[in-house]
């Protein structure tokens, strides 16, 4: 597969991608050498230093680890689920190595605060509430709430309507198969929370413990917000990583 097929992103984030895929699928089991450089090179048609930046993702990630004259390897996971989340292609992906447990189905519901942030004229939103398991951990509790467009679209899921139904999708991917418009960005933000009972009995942990809350504001290709996702997430089963750069202007 050739990167070129992807426009408009670098060569290197592509590949970066794709390796993690791989790496997640467990093509490469822990201390398994991946290709070479120039086998890299030479079967995604790039140069060897868009590897090398791959390779360099991949390693600040903690998804492999470099043997000067030895090579380059899937790092060992020692239990604890890290996956870079800096796109919305990374978010779908969750459906490569995670499954989905609905604790409260899909309904139609009030909430005033939900259907603010997602710019409605009523108070109504349409609420799933499942949590994430990987390898039969959960390490993620959420409660989405969506536009009803968005709700209508999903309405013959039947993964989303059944009380302990069992899915590898994640709600965006299946949105963005349904939507007229395909999801484009997400507006995010982290904070620190506590665990209550609701959140403790879904996720193995005591009430009170510190939680990791990611809340997304996920907007199609003409800004419009169609899911508000209110993600719990227990700290030790999840690593964020951002880049920053220094601005230039």
């Amino acid at each position: 597969m050739s990167t070129r097929e992807h426009s408009g992103e670098a060569a290197y984030k592509v590949l970066a991608r794709e390796l993690r895929q791989a790496i997640l699928q467990r093509r490469y089991v822990d201390g398994t050498r991946l290709p070479t450089e120039a086998e890299l090179a030479d079967e995604y048609e790039v140069s060897r230093q868009t590897v090398r930046r791959a390779f360099h993702d991949l390693v600040a990630e903690g998804m492999v680890y470099r043997v000067p004259g030895r090579g380059t390897f899937a790092a060992p996971r020692d239990g604890q689920y890290l996956r870079q989340f800096g796109s919305i292609e990374d978010l779908m992906g969750l459906s490569l190595d995670t499954q989905l447990e609905v604790l409260r189905p899909l309904r139609r519901k009030v909430d005033i605060d939900a259907a603010s942030r997602l710019r409605l004229d009523s108070d109504v939103v349409h609420t799933v509430v499942f949590r994430r398991t990987h390898e039969g951990d959960s390490f993620c509790h959420t409660t989405v709430h969506l536009h009803p467009a968005a709700a209508a679209a999903l309405g013959d899921v039947p993964e989303l309507g059944e009380v302990g139904a069992v899915s590898d999708a994640t709600i965006i991917g299946l949105l963005d198969t349904r939507l007229p418009t395909p999801i484009a960005e997400a507006e995010q933000s982290i904070t620190a929370a506590s665990a209550d009972q609701t959140l403790a009995d879904a996720l193995g942990c005591g009430v009170g413990d510190p939680l990791l809350r990611v809340d997304r504001i996920y907007l199609t290709t003409d800004q419009q917000p169609v899911e508000l996702a209110i993600n719990h997430f227990l700290p030790e089963q999840y690593s964020y990583r951002v880049k920053l750069r220094r601005s230039t202007h």
